[in-house]
């Protein structure tokens, strides 16, 4: 089946695999640096060694899905030379640059204290490291703020002109960097990342008390991730809002497949709750809606009129199914989060957040929401950018390079395979250091990499090999 599709469709597919692969390792890194930095700052606070133990169980779990999510970001840079090179010449004067900052500042920030973070508690002191785990949490949202920067520009670029080559060249990095959807797309994927996390830490915290209950460690990281739902949800939904104001004011055509508004409404438009956008129609069959809503919400006004998809030319219209189901997985976990959110603090201010199971049942089985909300936020903005790489000036069919789709298929196995295989692995492992009890005597990091027993000559030197 695979050899029916073009070039083109299956670069697309190949990216989008790689991408959503890469995306839940930084959502979830991004958000679990921040909570080991908040994690060692209590403890040097309070010296309540809660924190501490709590420390050393994340950041294994850090360590290895930090390492995950720099291994599948390389390959999808690979990507921009082996099937988007017209992309990468046309628009490699904006973006390089951008992306080499990244690397040169908050890679190189991470890669830096990372190891003082791991393994220096005890060589170091306290106070260098803290500075270190605050650095690797800060590194992580510098390197978010990179590669929104980058994102946003395609989706509204600004602060360029095209040269005779065709190519976009930098007139203000001012107005590039800061161009005009970055600013809520930074806050709301940040708030998305620290939820993610909230909701993977309150899944193991909720883990471990169905096991017991009385297990101390279990009850406060459930009791940090349960603040962090009921307090940033709401900040969330309120971010997401600006954004989709934002994106109706920059991306019309985005915002009317995510509300499937085929046609205009002069006089107010209906919120779609579900149905099923039909391409051959150009309607939603078996709608739920409710009358003017939609307009209240983007417009603030009942009466508001709202443009359909009528007004915009057939070939510059995202696929609307993909866009308005995605925009809906991912508005309705967000709701559920905030219900989890309210529910938590109900008990926590009646006494019974470590006593309702119930509570802890729906939590534990909320753990992988958060990522699940992200990908269909990341669906939504880049299938509804489409047909367009370069946001309304270059068209994704215009970006690809001269390769021949069964070249393109065959990397794109390979992809399948191996990342099925190695980040099967790594995810695996992840799940067995959550599932391991808070406190283990296993080996902690803070002992720092061992030499393997076959490598030991100074030992052999000293001792003599046993035979003479």
């Amino acid at each position: 089946m695979i050899e029916s599709y073009g070039a083109e469709t299956l670069a697309r597919i190949q990216f989008a695999f790689t991408v959503s692969f890469h995306i839940i390792f930084p959502a979830f890194s991004i958000g679990l640096a921040s909570y080991l930095a908040v994690l060692n700052a209590l403890w040097m606070r309070t010296r309540d060694e809660t924190y501490l133990h709590l420390f050393k169980y994340w950041k294994k779990i850090f360590a290895v899905a930090f390492g995950m999510g720099v291994v599948s970001g390389i390959v999808m840079s690979y990507q921009f030379g082996t099937n988007w090179s017209v992309f990468s010449d046309k628009a490699g004067p904006v973006i390089g640059p951008l992306m080499a900052y990244e690397v040169l500042s908050a890679f190189f920030l991470e890669a830096g204290f990372l190891g003082i973070m791991l393994f220096g508690r005890e060589r170091v002191g306290e106070r260098l490291h803290m500075f270190a785990t605050a650095m690797v949490a800060f590194g992580t949202l510098m390197s978010a703020t990179w590669i929104l920067s980058v994102n946003s520009w395609m989706q509204t670029p600004a602060g360029y002109s095209i040269n005779a080559d065709g190519q976009f060249v930098p007139e203000d990095w001012w107005q590039i960097i800061f161009n005009p959807s970055f600013p809520y797309r930074l806050v709301h994927m940040v708030l998305a990342a620290y939820l993610t996390t909230a909701f993977v830490v309150g899944a193991v915290g909720a883990l471990h008390m169905l096991r017991d209950r009385g297990d101390k460690r279990a009850r406060r990281m459930f009791s940090l991730a349960m603040w962090m739902a009921l307090i940033v949800t709401p900040i969330q939904i309120f971010a997401g809002d600006a954004h989709g104001l934002n994106t109706l004011e920059h991306q019309p055509a985005k915002v009317m497949a995510m509300e499937g508004h085929y046609d205009s409404h002069p006089d107010g438009a209906p919120l779609i709750l579900f149905g099923i956008p039909n391409s051959e129609t150009r309607t939603v069959d078996y709608a739920i809606e409710i009358p003017k809503l939609s307009s209240l919400i983007l417009k603030h006004h009942w009466e508001a009129p709202l443009d359909g998809l009528d007004t915009i030319p057939l070939e510059d219209q995202p696929p609307v199914a993909i866009v308005f189901w995605s925009f809906r997985v991912m508005v309705g976990l967000g709701f559920a989060m905030l219900a989890v959110g309210l529910w938590s603090g109900l008990q926590r201010w009646r006494g019974h957040l470590f006593d309702d199971t119930w509570l802890h049942r729906i939590v534990l089985v909320m753990g992988p929401t958060g990522f699940v909300a992200v990908l269909a936020g990341w669906i939504t903005t880049e299938v509804g950018r489409q047909p367009f790489t370069v946001y309304g000036l270059l068209r994704t069919s215009e970006s690809l390079a001269p390769v021949d789709a069964p070249a393109v298929a065959a990397s794109l196995i390979a992809f399948i395979v191996v990342y099925f295989f190695i980040f099967g692995a790594g995810t695996f492992y992840i799940l067995r250091l959550m599932n391991q009890p808070t406190v283990t005597k296993d080996r902690e990091l803070d002992e720092g990499p061992v030499r393997a027993a076959g490598i030991t000559p100074g030992f052999q030197a000293e001792h003599g090999s046993g035979k003479g």
